[in-house]
């Protein structure tokens, strides 16, 4: 479901999908994960990187409020999904390019910039549903770490 059908979001879960009215303004974050920074100072005070490159991770968490829950029902720590992501990366294009798949139609040029929403391989660490009956709206958060 994407905002082009009328789901109102971006975001692709491949698996559970995402209902219409599940994901409207929805914020999404993509962070280094904690292995991706092994960081140390030397005896003379600079700052030394020791974090190997397949650790060059990330972690996301996808949070909204709207009237409808996502289709979690059968989804569990550890279950891999693919996620076509809601936010972007940028590269600079004359000299880099994408450090993840692409999700197709995705990219931009801004000046000397392109963003594009990454296609991540993702497992779920942890999900929250709740739900305000007066008010009938449905507050959920989903975290994840890229496989």
């Amino acid at each position: 479901m994407s905002i082009a059908d009328g789901g109102g979001t971006e975001l692709v879960i491949d698996g559970p999908g995402m209902p219409r009215y599940a994901a409207r303004g929805l914020t999404q974050t993509l962070d280094p994960i904690d292995a991706a920074g092994v960081l140390a100072r030397s005896v003379n005070g600079g700052l030394l990187d020791f974090s190997p490159p397949q650790m060059r991770k990330y972690t996301s968490t996808i949070s909204c409020q709207d009237v409808e829950a996502p289709a979690l029902d059968g989804v569990w720590p550890g279950d891999v999904l693919t996620v076509d992501c809601a936010a972007e990366l940028a590269y600079l294009t004359v000299t880099d390019a994408p450090g993840r798949p692409v999700v197709e139609g995705s990219e931009r040029v801004v000046y000397d910039y392109t963003y594009y929403r990454p296609r991540l391989t993702m497992r779920v660490i942890s999900y929250t549903v709740s739900r305000d009956e007066y008010g009938h709206l449905t507050q959920w958060s989903l975290v994840l770490e890229e496989a």
